[in-house]
Protein backbone atom coordinates (compact mmCIF):
# COMPACT_ATOMS: atom_id res chain seq x y z
CA UNK A 1 0.00 0.00 0.00
CA UNK A 2 2.89 2.34 0.80
CA UNK A 3 4.31 1.54 -2.65
CA UNK A 4 1.14 2.79 -4.26
CA UNK A 5 1.23 5.96 -2.22
CA UNK A 6 4.80 6.74 -3.25
CA UNK A 7 4.70 5.79 -6.92
CA UNK A 8 1.37 7.36 -7.85
CA UNK A 9 2.52 10.96 -7.30
CA UNK A 10 5.71 10.27 -9.27
CA UNK A 11 3.69 8.95 -12.17
CA UNK A 12 1.33 11.93 -12.04
CA UNK A 13 4.22 14.39 -11.89
CA UNK A 14 5.83 12.72 -14.87
CA UNK A 15 2.63 13.03 -16.86
CA UNK A 16 2.37 16.69 -15.88
CA UNK A 17 5.91 17.41 -17.04
CA UNK A 18 5.24 15.58 -20.33
CA UNK A 19 2.01 17.49 -20.87
CA UNK A 20 3.77 20.78 -20.18
CA UNK A 21 6.57 19.82 -22.56
CA UNK A 22 4.11 19.07 -25.40
CA UNK A 23 1.70 21.92 -24.68
CA UNK A 24 0.61 23.77 -27.82
CA UNK A 25 1.44 27.47 -27.58
CA UNK A 26 1.23 30.27 -30.13
CA UNK A 27 5.01 30.56 -30.06
CA UNK A 28 5.51 26.89 -30.91
CA UNK A 29 2.95 27.11 -33.71
CA UNK A 30 4.80 30.15 -35.05
CA UNK A 31 8.12 28.28 -35.03
CA UNK A 32 6.49 25.36 -36.86
CA UNK A 33 5.09 27.66 -39.54
CA UNK A 34 8.47 29.38 -39.90
CA UNK A 35 10.11 26.02 -40.58
CA UNK A 36 7.50 25.28 -43.24
CA UNK A 37 7.88 28.70 -44.84
CA UNK A 38 11.65 28.66 -45.19
CA UNK A 39 11.90 25.00 -46.17
CA UNK A 40 9.62 25.26 -49.20
CA UNK A 41 11.57 26.11 -52.33
CA UNK A 42 8.43 27.47 -54.00
CA UNK A 43 8.15 30.08 -51.25
CA UNK A 44 11.75 31.19 -51.69
CA UNK A 45 11.45 31.32 -55.48
CA UNK A 46 8.19 33.29 -55.40
CA UNK A 47 9.58 35.84 -52.95
CA UNK A 48 12.69 36.13 -55.09
CA UNK A 49 10.52 36.63 -58.18
CA UNK A 50 8.59 39.43 -56.48
CA UNK A 51 11.85 41.15 -55.50
CA UNK A 52 13.42 40.77 -58.96
CA UNK A 53 10.27 42.07 -60.67
CA UNK A 54 9.98 45.06 -58.35
CA UNK A 55 13.62 46.08 -58.69
CA UNK A 56 14.28 44.91 -62.24
CA UNK A 57 11.25 46.46 -63.90
CA UNK A 58 11.62 49.66 -61.89
CA UNK A 59 15.16 50.10 -63.12
CA UNK A 60 14.23 49.04 -66.66
CA UNK A 61 11.47 51.63 -66.95
CA UNK A 62 13.72 54.28 -65.42
CA UNK A 63 16.52 53.50 -67.86
CA UNK A 64 14.17 53.60 -70.83
CA UNK A 65 12.72 56.92 -69.68
CA UNK A 66 16.19 58.42 -69.24
CA UNK A 67 17.15 57.24 -72.74
CA UNK A 68 13.98 58.77 -74.25
CA UNK A 69 14.16 62.01 -72.31
CA UNK A 70 15.20 64.22 -75.22
CA UNK A 71 12.32 62.84 -77.32
CA UNK A 72 9.53 63.35 -74.78
CA UNK A 73 6.81 65.81 -75.75
CA UNK A 74 5.77 68.62 -73.37
CA UNK A 75 2.66 66.78 -72.20
CA UNK A 76 4.71 63.75 -71.14
CA UNK A 77 7.20 65.98 -69.36
CA UNK A 78 4.39 67.76 -67.50
CA UNK A 79 3.05 64.46 -66.14
CA UNK A 80 6.42 62.82 -65.50
CA UNK A 81 6.67 61.24 -62.04
CA UNK A 82 10.18 59.89 -61.33
CA UNK A 83 9.01 58.03 -58.22
CA UNK A 84 6.15 56.36 -60.03
CA UNK A 85 8.43 55.27 -62.87
CA UNK A 86 10.90 53.56 -60.52
CA UNK A 87 8.05 51.80 -58.68
CA UNK A 88 6.36 50.56 -61.86
CA UNK A 89 7.41 46.97 -61.16
CA UNK A 90 5.04 46.82 -58.17
CA UNK A 91 2.07 46.39 -60.51
CA UNK A 92 3.44 43.07 -61.80
CA UNK A 93 5.06 42.02 -58.52
CA UNK A 94 1.63 42.08 -56.84
CA UNK A 95 0.74 39.00 -58.86
CA UNK A 96 3.72 37.05 -57.51
CA UNK A 97 3.22 38.06 -53.88
CA UNK A 98 -0.52 37.47 -54.12
CA UNK A 99 0.03 33.95 -55.45
CA UNK A 100 2.45 33.29 -52.60
CA UNK A 101 -0.16 34.32 -50.04
CA UNK A 102 -2.67 31.94 -51.59
CA UNK A 103 -0.23 29.03 -51.91
CA UNK A 104 0.83 29.38 -48.30
CA UNK A 105 -2.64 28.09 -47.39
CA UNK A 106 -4.00 26.13 -50.33
CA UNK A 107 -0.75 24.20 -50.73
CA UNK A 108 -1.46 22.40 -47.45
CA UNK A 109 -5.07 21.74 -48.41
CA UNK A 110 -4.07 20.26 -51.79
CA UNK A 111 -1.55 17.86 -50.23
CA UNK A 112 -3.71 17.00 -47.22
CA UNK A 113 -1.01 18.22 -44.83
CA UNK A 114 -3.52 20.61 -43.29
CA UNK A 115 -5.09 17.62 -41.48
CA UNK A 116 -1.82 16.91 -39.68
CA UNK A 117 -1.40 20.61 -38.89
CA UNK A 118 -4.88 20.92 -37.38
CA UNK A 119 -4.52 17.62 -35.53
CA UNK A 120 -1.42 19.04 -33.83
CA UNK A 121 -3.22 22.36 -33.16
CA UNK A 122 -6.84 21.38 -32.40
CA UNK A 123 -7.98 24.93 -31.63
CA UNK A 124 -7.13 25.82 -35.27
CA UNK A 125 -7.05 29.61 -34.99
CA UNK A 126 -3.42 29.71 -33.73
CA UNK A 127 -2.50 28.22 -37.13
CA UNK A 128 -4.20 31.09 -38.95
CA UNK A 129 -2.63 33.75 -36.71
CA UNK A 130 0.81 32.19 -37.11
CA UNK A 131 0.57 31.95 -40.90
CA UNK A 132 -0.85 35.45 -41.34
CA UNK A 133 1.51 37.07 -38.83
CA UNK A 134 4.62 35.36 -40.16
CA UNK A 135 3.73 36.18 -43.75
CA UNK A 136 3.11 39.82 -42.85
CA UNK A 137 6.50 40.25 -41.20
CA UNK A 138 8.50 38.45 -43.89
CA UNK A 139 6.70 40.12 -46.79
CA UNK A 140 6.84 43.61 -45.23
CA UNK A 141 10.60 43.45 -44.62
CA UNK A 142 11.44 42.10 -48.08
CA UNK A 143 8.96 44.17 -50.10
CA UNK A 144 9.82 47.48 -48.42
CA UNK A 145 13.52 46.72 -48.99
CA UNK A 146 12.78 45.87 -52.64
CA UNK A 147 10.85 49.13 -53.04
CA UNK A 148 13.78 51.16 -51.73
CA UNK A 149 16.17 49.26 -54.01
CA UNK A 150 13.92 49.91 -57.01
CA UNK A 151 13.64 53.60 -56.16
CA UNK A 152 17.34 54.18 -55.55
CA UNK A 153 18.36 52.21 -58.62
CA UNK A 154 15.79 53.96 -60.77
CA UNK A 155 16.80 57.43 -59.62
CA UNK A 156 20.45 56.63 -60.29
CA UNK A 157 19.51 55.82 -63.90
CA UNK A 158 17.33 58.91 -64.25
CA UNK A 159 20.19 61.09 -63.03
CA UNK A 160 19.34 64.79 -63.00
CA UNK A 161 15.76 63.99 -64.05
CA UNK A 162 15.12 62.00 -60.87
CA UNK A 163 14.16 62.93 -57.34
CA UNK A 164 15.23 62.16 -53.79
CA UNK A 165 13.73 60.61 -50.68
CA UNK A 166 13.62 64.07 -49.14
CA UNK A 167 11.11 65.37 -51.69
CA UNK A 168 7.51 65.75 -50.53
CA UNK A 169 5.64 62.45 -50.43
CA UNK A 170 8.46 60.34 -51.87
CA UNK A 171 9.49 58.37 -48.78
CA UNK A 172 5.84 57.67 -47.99
CA UNK A 173 5.28 56.43 -51.54
CA UNK A 174 8.31 54.11 -51.45
CA UNK A 175 7.39 52.63 -48.06
CA UNK A 176 3.77 52.48 -49.17
CA UNK A 177 4.67 50.42 -52.23
CA UNK A 178 6.20 47.73 -50.03
CA UNK A 179 3.26 47.83 -47.63
CA UNK A 180 0.81 47.60 -50.52
CA UNK A 181 2.49 44.41 -51.74
CA UNK A 182 2.39 43.00 -48.21
CA UNK A 183 -1.36 43.54 -47.89
CA UNK A 184 -1.93 42.04 -51.35
CA UNK A 185 -0.28 38.85 -50.10
CA UNK A 186 -2.27 39.00 -46.85
CA UNK A 187 -5.47 39.27 -48.88
CA UNK A 188 -4.31 36.13 -50.71
CA UNK A 189 -3.87 34.37 -47.34
CA UNK A 190 -7.43 35.23 -46.38
CA UNK A 191 -8.84 34.05 -49.71
CA UNK A 192 -6.81 30.85 -49.39
CA UNK A 193 -8.54 30.03 -46.09
CA UNK A 194 -11.95 30.96 -47.52
CA UNK A 195 -11.79 29.11 -50.84
CA UNK A 196 -9.18 26.40 -50.03
CA UNK A 197 -8.53 25.84 -53.73
CA UNK A 198 -5.46 27.28 -55.45
CA UNK A 199 -6.99 28.06 -58.84
CA UNK A 200 -10.18 29.49 -57.35
CA UNK A 201 -8.40 31.67 -54.80
CA UNK A 202 -5.90 33.03 -57.34
CA UNK A 203 -8.67 33.77 -59.84
CA UNK A 204 -10.65 35.58 -57.15
CA UNK A 205 -7.61 37.59 -56.05
CA UNK A 206 -6.78 38.66 -59.58
CA UNK A 207 -10.41 39.51 -60.22
CA UNK A 208 -10.51 41.73 -57.14
CA UNK A 209 -7.23 43.47 -57.95
CA UNK A 210 -7.34 43.71 -61.75
CA UNK A 211 -10.87 43.17 -63.06
CA UNK A 212 -12.86 45.33 -60.62
CA UNK A 213 -11.00 48.56 -61.62
CA UNK A 214 -11.78 47.81 -65.29
CA UNK A 215 -15.45 47.30 -64.49
CA UNK A 216 -15.41 50.46 -62.39
CA UNK A 217 -14.13 52.45 -65.35
CA UNK A 218 -17.33 51.80 -67.31
CA UNK A 219 -19.66 52.93 -64.53
CA UNK A 220 -21.64 56.15 -64.99
CA UNK A 221 -19.57 59.09 -63.80
CA UNK A 222 -21.90 59.94 -60.91
CA UNK A 223 -21.54 56.36 -59.63
CA UNK A 224 -17.82 56.03 -60.37
CA UNK A 225 -16.81 58.94 -58.14
CA UNK A 226 -18.39 57.20 -55.14
CA UNK A 227 -17.28 53.63 -55.94
CA UNK A 228 -14.02 53.51 -57.91
CA UNK A 229 -11.74 55.12 -55.25
CA UNK A 230 -12.88 52.51 -52.74
CA UNK A 231 -12.12 49.47 -54.89
CA UNK A 232 -9.35 47.40 -53.25
CA UNK A 233 -6.42 48.06 -55.58
CA UNK A 234 -7.37 51.69 -56.24
CA UNK A 235 -7.60 52.41 -52.52
CA UNK A 236 -4.37 50.57 -51.73
CA UNK A 237 -2.32 52.20 -54.48
CA UNK A 238 -3.13 55.67 -53.20
CA UNK A 239 -0.38 55.28 -50.60
CA UNK A 240 2.28 54.72 -53.28
CA UNK A 241 1.40 57.79 -55.34
CA UNK A 242 3.27 61.04 -54.78
CA UNK A 243 0.54 63.08 -56.47
CA UNK A 244 -3.13 62.19 -55.94
CA UNK A 245 -5.55 62.55 -58.83
CA UNK A 246 -8.86 64.36 -58.25
CA UNK A 247 -11.30 62.02 -56.51
CA UNK A 248 -8.60 59.69 -55.11
CA UNK A 249 -8.57 58.87 -51.43
CA UNK A 250 -5.87 60.37 -49.23
CA UNK A 251 -2.79 58.09 -49.15
CA UNK A 252 -3.15 56.60 -45.67
CA UNK A 253 -6.95 56.64 -45.84
CA UNK A 254 -6.83 54.56 -48.99
CA UNK A 255 -4.32 52.19 -47.45
CA UNK A 256 -6.55 51.80 -44.38
CA UNK A 257 -9.48 50.90 -46.65
CA UNK A 258 -7.32 48.32 -48.43
CA UNK A 259 -6.21 46.86 -45.10
CA UNK A 260 -9.88 46.61 -44.18
CA UNK A 261 -10.49 44.31 -47.15
CA UNK A 262 -7.59 42.07 -46.07
CA UNK A 263 -8.75 42.00 -42.44
CA UNK A 264 -12.28 41.11 -43.57
CA UNK A 265 -10.89 38.21 -45.63
CA UNK A 266 -8.81 36.97 -42.68
CA UNK A 267 -11.81 37.15 -40.33
CA UNK A 268 -14.00 35.28 -42.82
CA UNK A 269 -11.24 32.69 -43.19
CA UNK A 270 -11.02 32.31 -39.39
CA UNK A 271 -14.77 31.73 -39.09
CA UNK A 272 -14.78 29.13 -41.85
CA UNK A 273 -11.66 27.45 -40.44
CA UNK A 274 -13.47 26.91 -37.15
CA UNK A 275 -16.70 25.69 -38.75
CA UNK A 276 -15.56 23.47 -41.65
CA UNK A 277 -13.80 20.14 -41.64
CA UNK A 278 -10.23 20.03 -42.85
Amino acid sequence: MSTTTVTAPRHSAGQGRAAEHHKVTQGRVLVSEWIKLRSLRSTVYTLLAAIVITVGLGMLFSGVMANRWSRLDPRELAHFDPTGVSLRGVFLAQLAIGVLGVLLITGEYSTGMIRATLAAVPKRLPVLWAKAGLFTVVAAVLMVAASFAAFLGGQALLGTHGTTLGAAGVTRAVVGAGLYLTVVGLLGVGLGFIIRNTAGAIATLFGVLLVLPILGAVLPSDWATHIVPYLPSNAGQAVMSVHQAPGDLAPWTGFAVFCGYAVAAIIAGAILLKRRDA
